[in-house]
């Protein structure tokens, strides 16, 4: 499918995903890097074991705002987002390869990555189960698969949830017991770290 974002290296849809939940992302995208805080940069750089000389897929990573902070530490960076507008923005911070492609069906060969990243948007997905068997498909052996999401233990966390539910965003957050659960069910070595009100699930293929 053609769109009109200059650099844009692929962009696919899936129709089965085209009648889902109201998404907000399009009309947040010049908002996002402004009221979003990322990450703690050297929690981040420690669990991606970085530097590499490898490939890293940012999926699910939007304005690239994560891939600007990482695009010295690894050999090419690509950003996958569903969002023309956030891939817009990424392209302009000059720091990585953009495809628009749902993360249920990613477009890349099996093993393309060592570094699969998820940050702040696993509970956006669509189809939670399919998207991270594709996170795991294309992560190659040895290479490490590192989510991070908002830790719904936390009762702040809960009423961030709820406000979600009631603006009907796209969001569903699940336990991060259940995400390691789900990659050790695929042979995954995983391990939890908690940070805060958000919680990493790092995910190595062995």
């Amino acid at each position: 499918m053609c769109c009109d974002v200059p650099g844009l290296l692929f962009w696919s849809t899936l129709g089965p995903l085209e009648d889902t939940p109201l998404d907000h992302s399009d009309w947040l995208a010049p908002l996002y890097d402004r009221i979003i805080q990322p990450p703690d940069h050297d929690v981040l750089t420690d669990l991606l074991e970085l530097p590499i000389e490898g490939r890293l897929l940012d999926a699910g990573g939007g304005t690239g705002r994560i891939a600007a902070r990482l695009q010295e530490l690894a050999s090419q960076i690509v950003v996958a987002d569903v969002s023309l507008p956030m891939l817009a923005l990424a392209l302009e911070k000059a720091c990585c390869a953009v495809v628009g492609s749902h993360t249920e069906l990613l477009p890349f060969p099996d093993s393309a990555f060592q570094r699969v990243i998820v940050v702040d948007a696993y509970h956006h997905l669509v189809d939670q189960a399919a998207s991270l068997a594709e996170f795991w498909r294309v992560l190659a052996r040895g290479g490490l698969l590192v989510i991070e999401e908002p830790d719904i233990d936390h009762f702040g966390v809960k009423l961030v949830a709820i406000a979600e539910k009631l603006t009907f965003f796209r969001s569903h957050f699940v336990r991060a017991e259940r995400i390691a659960e789900a990659l050790q069910a695929m042979g995954a070595q995983t391990d939890m770290i908690h940070v805060g009100h958000n919680v990493w699930v790092v995910a190595r293929k062995v």
